[in-house]
């Protein structure tokens, strides 16, 4: 199916240097956007991450520095 869409010229131009740098047509990129888009956006822009907890007797009233947060999270 064909349409029309009004891209304002200077988004127009962002679109067409992405597609230039990826070796892909404008078509592509904006097919690709519409189908990330009805699949709910899915390129884990809503990501939720864990955080290390550290546990204190009186929250709020502690002070960490670098050494003391390496002490208590192990990092890779």
């Amino acid at each position: 199916m064909r349409t029309t869409v009004d891209i304002p010229d200077p988004l127009y131009r962002q679109l067409k240097r992405k597609a230039a740098s990826e070796g892909r047509s404008v078509n592509e990129l904006i097919l690709r956007g519409i189908k990330t888009e009805l699949q709910g956006g899915s390129r884990g822009r809503h990501q939720y991450v864990s955080l290390p907890l550290i546990p204190s007797g009186s929250p709020g009233t502690g002070s960490l520095d670098n050494a003391r947060i390496f002490e208590l999270i192990p990092f890779p």
